[in-house]
C-alpha cells in the first residue's frame, strides 16, 4: 500500500469509535419514536404494466400533480428507459412525516380533485389502467435533509438506485457509510445527488434509495467511472464498519415527464 493511501485509511480507521458512537445515538434516536427533525419524507411510486400511457399522464398532468401542489407539495415524474410505455415513477415531496400523513387523508377531500378524477377512475374501475402499484416511503438522510434541486427542473438524464442490504443493521451501516464520506465522493466526481432515502416501507427492504442526473450518458460514464478509482472512495471501502452493508443493487436510467417539478 502506498504511504498516502495508508494514511488516508488510518484516519478513516481513527474515526471508527467516533462513528459507532454517532450509529449507535441515531438508533436510539430513532428507536424513541421521535421524528428526526428536518428530513424531509419521500414517497416513491411505481407504476407497472401499464395500459395507456398516454392517459395515465394526462391524469397526472393535468390533476394529481395540481392536487398535490395546492397542499405545498412537489411532484416528479419519470419513464424508465427501455420502458417508456409501460412504467412510470412519481415522486411526492414532503417536508415531513406529519405532512405526508395529512396529505394522504386529506388529498381525498379536495372536492377539485375529486370532481377532475372521477371519471378517470370511473373507466379504470372495471379495466385497470395497469397491472401494480408500488409504493417506496423514505425518510432522507441525515447528510442531505432536503431535496438538492438541480439549477432547473427536468434534467437530460437521471438516474435512480436501490441498495438492499442482508438485515436492517447492515442497511444502516450503509447509509451510514453515505452521510460520512460517500455522497462526499459522488460531489466530488460528478455524481450529482438530488435525493437520498432510507426506505421505512416498501416492496424491496432493508435497503436505500437516491436519485442523481447528469447532463447526458457519457458524463454519467465519466462520473462513475471517475467515482470507482478515487482514492477516497478506496479508502472509505476498506473500514472495518463498512464490510458486508449491501447484497444486491437495482439501478435505471429514467427520464424527466414534461409535467415533472424535479
Amino acid at each position: 500500500m502506498k504511504r498516502r493511501d495508508f494514511v488516508r485509511v488510518a484516519g478513516v480507521l481513527a474515526a471508527v469509535p467516533a462513528i459507532q458512537a454517532c450509529a449507535t445515538s441515531t438508533t436510539e434516536q430513532q428507536e424513541s419514536g421521535q421524528p428526526t427533525a428536518g428530513k424531509e419524507i419521500y414517497e416513491w411510486l411505481h407504476f407497472k404494466e401499464i395500459q395507456a400511457t398516454d392517459k395515465l399522464d394526462q391524469v397526472f398532468a393535468d390533476v394529481v400533480v395540481p392536487a398535490y401542489n395546492r397542499k405545498g407539495i412537489k411532484v416528479g415524474a419519470f419513464m424508465p428507459e427501455g420502458k417508456e410505455q409501460e412504467e412510470r415513477w412519481m415522486l411526492m415531496v414532503y417536508p415531513d412525516i406529519q405532512t405526508y400523513l395529512r396529505v394522504r387523508n386529506e388529498i381525498w377531500e379536495d372536492k377539485s380533485f375529486r370532481d377532475a378524477a372521477q371519471p378517470y377512475f370511473d373507466e379504470t374501475a372495471p379495466q385497470a389502467a395497469y397491472a401494480n402499484l408500488e409504493t417506496y416511503l423514505c425518510e432522507a438522510f441525515e447528510s442531505v435533509p432536503q431535496m438538492l434541486m438541480p439549477a432547473s427542473p427536468r434534467q437530460p438524464l437521471y438516474e435512480l438506485r436501490i441498495y438492499h442490504a442482508p438485515n436492517k443493521e447492515a442497511s444502516r451501516r450503509k447509509i451510514h457509510m453515505f452521510n460520512n464520506g460517500e455522497i462526499d465522493v459522488f460531489n466530488k466526481v460528478g455524481v450529482n445527488g438530488i435525493c437520498y432515502g432510507d426506505i421505512l416501507a416498501g416492496p424491496y427492504m432493508p435497503a436505500l434509495m437516491y436519485l442523481t442526473y447528469y447532463a447526458g450518458k457519457e458524463e454519467r460514464q465519466k462520473a462513475w467511472s471517475t467515482f470507482g478509482g478515487h482514492p477516497d472512495w478506496q479508502a472509505l471501502k476498506e473500514v472495518p464498519l463498512y464490510q458486508n452493508n449491501q447484497d444486491g443493487a437495482q439501478g435505471m436510467l429514467i427520464f424527466a415527464m414534461p409535467y415533472s417539478q424535479i
